[in-house]
């Protein structure tokens, strides 16, 4: 999915479709780092703050990868938006939209219960599966219409806000888990609902 969405966003000139390949990167090293950090919880018999600060890096990958998605965005609204090939935009991204909602549905409700890192992994999964599903919108009207390049750009800037806003909830309780000394548990909030 990397790869395809590197290649197309290139190839197509979206954003939108370059901004999932980021996100796609940054959530394959936290999942990387998530297993490691299992790991050393599950030796130390749930006695680690590892998933937690897993959780944070993963965060701040995230807000880092929204705010180039957003500054790109308004330059590219400012300044001008190259032609964006709508139906390479539209194929890659519903294809990514049926992988990332087969992955969140792997990972079922129960993983927002779980430790924060299990749940940053799910808020990234269905996160990434809405974008997906926006970007295939944006392509499939950039296409029929033959042109209204400019939706890409606004799709990545609300894409962004989006991805932001659930990042820094997640970030929100990532340092009062750490504060608290209760890493391994998923906030209060998200146990009784919001």
């Amino acid at each position: 999915m990397i790869a395809a969405a590197v290649i197309v966003g290139f190839e197509a000139h979206s954003l939108s479709v370059l901004a999932a390949g980021g996100d796609y990167v940054a959530d394959s090293v936290a999942i990387l780092l998530g297993i490691i950090a299992v790991t050393i919880r599950d030796r130390a018999r749930g006695h680690s703050r590892a998933p937690t600060i897993v959780a944070l890096i993963n965060a701040g990958a995230l807000l880092m990868v929204t705010g180039l998605v957003l500054i790109e965005a308004v330059r590219r609204l400012v300044q001008g938006t190259p032609e964006v090939h709508g139906l390479p935009v539209l194929i890659v991204s519903t294809i990514g939209t049926v992988v990332l909602m087969a992955g969140a549905l792997i990972l079922g409700r129960d993983a927002g219960r779980e430790d924060l890192h299990m749940r940053s992994v799910l808020l990234d999964t269905v996160s990434d599966a809405l974008t997906s599903a926006a970007v295939a919108v944006s392509g499939g009207v950039i296409f029929f219409a033959h042109g209204l390049y400019w939706l890409d750009s606004v799709v990545a800037i609300v894409i962004g806000l989006v991805v932001g806003a659930g990042t820094l909830r997640l970030l929100r309780d990532v340092v009062r888990a750490l504060r608290s000394g209760t890493a391994l548990e998923a906030a209060p909030t998200e146990r009784g609902g919001r």
